[in-house]
Order: C-alpha cells, then structure tokens, then sequence
C-alpha cells in the first residue's frame, strides 16, 4: 500500500502552490492556521475561522483535504455542527482529538485527556453528522504509555473512526508497535522540532503507514522568509536585495489564474505586465 504526503496548508495560496507541485492530499492544521492569525495553539481560534479558511481551501484547490478539529470547538453538539458544516463543504476527514480545554500542540508536555468514554462519543456524533466525511481520531494518549495510546486506537476504531492517528511517536519501536496492533489506515505526523524522530516518505512506507502529514512546515518556510524580508527591508529601505528571492508578478498570477478569470469575461482586456528593466 503507497504511503501518501499529505501537505500541510494554512490558507488558500498555499494549498494552490501544493496542487502545483503534485500534491495529492492537503492537510489544514489547526496549529499553523492558528500561527498564521497570530494566535498560539491552544484552542483560541473559533470555529468560523476554521470554516471559512477551509471552503477557501476547497475553492483554491478543489482535492481532498483533511481538516484539524481539534478537541471540537465546544461540546458535543458543537462538534456535531462543526462536523455537518464540513460535511456540507465536501471536506474529505475532519480530524478531531482526545484532549481537554485548553489543548496543546501535541509535542507538548503535560496534555490533559479526555475519559475514553467522552471521546468515543464525540467520534460516533460526528458518523452521525456525516455522510461523506471520514473521521480521523487522534489520541494524545501516548505521554502516558504507548501501550494506553494503542488501547484508546482500538476503542475509537470499535466507536467508529475512519483512520486513528497516534500523536507524538517517540522512536521506530513504537510506530511499528502501534502498526503491527491498530488495522486500517493510519496517519503520521512529520513535525519538525517535535518529539518523532525525523522519518522520510519510504521509511514510513516501510513501517506501514497510509498517510504522513507535514502540518506546519510551510508555514515555518513563509514565516521564517517574511521575517527575514522585513529585516532586510528595514536595514536597507529597499526591497531590491530580496528580490531574486521573490515569486515574480509573472508567476503569482499563473499560480492565481489571474488571466484565466479575466477570459471568463470577454469584456475584460487582458492586462498587460509591466516591461521589467
């Protein structure tokens, strides 16, 4: 079975620059939308930014994409509602996870959990809310015991989910610890600067795992070069020094479609790009 890399994107622009490049499954996580609206991870964000970026998302790129729940923006029926909007927006998983309010990222020390009943119901009300979105339930529950994470996989694939996603694996002994023990797909999580070792696409695929996320990367790329443009920007009053480093007028609107809107219609004149000397 081929393991997919699965994109992580945080607004519409990135998820159109992934399906560029080849990508087949995109990933919105909640830990680099929050970032992106300067917000740190720990459930702040609502459920209408959640929403609203992720139909741009859909509009944008138009594959399937699995969306970062977290703990479910409130109580059972919240979650329900947040997972019949997704339903009705074609999302493709909703990913949803057993911690307690406030949540953390889940390389974090100290995460509270939910009881296994709590979480099981929160996975059978979003079958019941869906129709086509799978359920994707992540556990935290490895700080703990990887013995406790793999019992909890059980029980939320008994519950219903789709796909289990243990967080936070801490060596190659426990991701085929949880192969050999869970069935069914599962999902990896490729963090940077997190507790998992770094693994490549063919090591995960050798272990056995269907799907390998790569949540915050890119947001840590434009981040990391915005910063640095800004810097530069200030030192030197100009963006000259940056500008081999910028996508040029050119290519973003290729990457937009600009001229292909302008030919839906024909009343539009097509602009033309100013001569570059």
């Amino acid at each position: 079975t081929p393991t997919f890399s699965v994109a992580g994107v945080y607004n519409p622009l990135s998820a159109k620059l992934a399906k560029d490049e080849g990508f087949e499954v995109l990933y919105l996580s909640g830990a680099a939308l929050s970032a992106s609206l300067a917000l740190p991870d720990l459930g702040m964000m609502t459920s209408e930014e959640l929403i609203y970026t992720t139909r741009g998302i859909i509009r944008a790129a138009n594959l399937p994409l699995i969306v970062d729940c977290d703990t479910g923006y409130g109580e059972t029926l919240n979650l329900m509602t947040l997972a019949k909007t997704m339903d009705e927006l074609d999302v493709a998983v909703i990913q949803i996870e057993d911690q307690i309010m406030p949540k953390k990222c889940g390389h974090l020390n100290d995460k509270r959990i939910t009881s296994l009943e709590e979480m099981c119901r929160k996975i059978v009300a979003c079958k019941a809310a869906t129709t086509k979105t799978l359920i994707c339930a992540r556990t935290d529950a490895g700080q703990l015991s990887i013995n406790e994470a793999v019992n909890r996989a059980l029980a939320y694939q008994e519950a219903g989910a789709d796909i289990i996603f243990v967080e936070a694996l801490k060596s190659t002994s426990d991701m085929r610890f949880v192969r050999e023990r869970v069935a069914g797909p599962i999902l990896a999580n490729m963090t940077e600067f997190g507790i998992t070792p770094e693994t490549s696409k063919a090591e995960w695929e050798k272990l056995g795992f269907n799907l390998v996320i790569y949540p915050v990367s890119a947001l840590r790329i434009s981040a990391k070069s915005m910063k640095d443009f800004y810097r530069s920007l200030q030192e030197n009053g100009s963006a000259l020094p940056s500008l081999k480093r910028m996508m040029t007028r050119e290519d973003l609107y290729q990457t937009i479609d600009y001229h292909k809107y302008e030919e839906l219609d024909q009343t539009i004149v097509k602009s033309a790009l100013p001569e570059v000397k």
